[in-house]
């Protein structure tokens, strides 16, 4: 395991993490501690893209989505990512911190498009990109974003912030003697078919010998021991 701070990361953020204990939505409170967690990280000059889902808002409407093409609905959870990548901008913007938004889908009135050239710029000039509505495609989710985006921005490993603080053997929310796996590798996750990621980011990354790390956003300073290199969350790896 790493054991020295990385330099460049990708953060992965559900929209469910902005929810906090709501049913849909953005959190207003759970906003402000999520940024002040990424701004720890960014304080190290450790240069930050996130990956943003969203899940929180698209929830809102989603009986209104039953029964709709799979295609139409895929592009409403994209223009969902917009809104919480402008709302982590804006929160960002608010504490000081410089933040970019750069979207798969053109909306040139609300968000740049995603440049691959002016993103590596954007982080060289230690500023965070935060990329919105995944890879711009249907029947892809943001993890597969997630995956795209850290292989061409050349990070040194995801981050795959959860609810829960690593990938264990069993539920440990059913199972109390659940046990935390610090490590392991990508051919065993897949035949396994633990789904904290879905499969295509899994082989992206893996095809990539690009690492991923599970881990708990909502524990405090979790994000911080990560790009550290301690031992916090579980290691995906090769």
């Amino acid at each position: 395991m790493n054991n020295k701070p990385y330099k460049r990361v990708l953060l992965k953020l559900s929209g469910e993490a902005l929810m906090g204990s709501d049913n849909f939505g953005i959190n207003r409170t759970t906003l402000s501690y999520i940024t002040t967690e990424i701004v720890k990280v960014f304080n190290l000059g450790i240069e930050i893209a996130i990956v943003i889902g969203g899940g929180n808002i698209f929830r809102g409407v989603a009986p209104g989505a039953q029964g709709m093409d799979r295609a139409t609905a895929d592009y409403m959870g994209m223009m969902a990512t917009i809104m919480n990548a402008l709302a982590l901008q804006d929160a960002l913007k608010c504490i000081g911190i410089n933040a970019r938004v750069q979207s798969a889908l053109n909306i040139d009135q609300v968000v740049e498009p995603y440049i691959r050239p002016k993103a590596l710029r954007y982080l060289e000039e230690g500023k965070i990109v935060i990329f919105a509505a995944g890879t711009g495609n249907p029947f892809f989710t943001t993890d597969t974003a997630a995956a795209l985006r850290g292989a061409e921005m050349g990070v040194e490993i995801v981050l795959k912030a959860t609810k829960v603080d690593g990938i264990y053997n069993s539920d440990p929310k059913k199972d109390p003697l659940a046990v935390l796996y610090s490590s392991i590798s990508f051919d065993e996750v897949m035949l396994r078919r633990i789904e904290v990621m879905d499969a295509t980011a899994f082989a992206l990354c893996r095809d990539q010998k690009l690492p991923i790390k599970v881990f708990s956003i909502y524990k405090t300073d979790a994000f911080r021991r990560v790009v550290n290199g301690e031992n916090e969350g579980t290691l995906v790896h090769i």
